[in-house]
């Protein structure tokens, strides 16, 4: 990983963390449900930011690499794998309720 990258990826990260501990804090606190799914909400944005970050050097370093020693089908079935964990790049997966 680029060094740019793992840092803003860190840092995007140890904001969460902290998100997390205010609205676990919420939670204890038994504030209003909709605030707290409100913050859960924002939380879930965030990581989705931190996939794309680390998507972004994926695709950068490893997939560029794999590509110049001739690994095509490899990485692009390995890219198809990935993206299932990245709802914000291949849109919403839920099942209804």
């Amino acid at each position: 990983m680029q060094a740019e990258k793992k840092i803003s990826t860190i840092n995007r990260l140890k904001t969460v963390r902290g998100h997390l501990d205010a609205v676990i804090a919420m939670v204890e606190e038994e504030r209003y449900c909709p605030e707290i799914m409100k913050q859960v909400s924002a939380l879930q944005g965030s990581l989705e930011k931190v996939n794309r970050v680390l998507l972004e050097g994926h695709l950068e370093t490893c997939v560029l690499h794999a590509v110049s020693e001739g690994r095509t089908a490899e990485i692009v079935d390995e890219l198809m794998e990935t993206l299932r964990y990245t709802p914000a790049m291949t849109g919403p997966t839920e099942e209804p309720l």
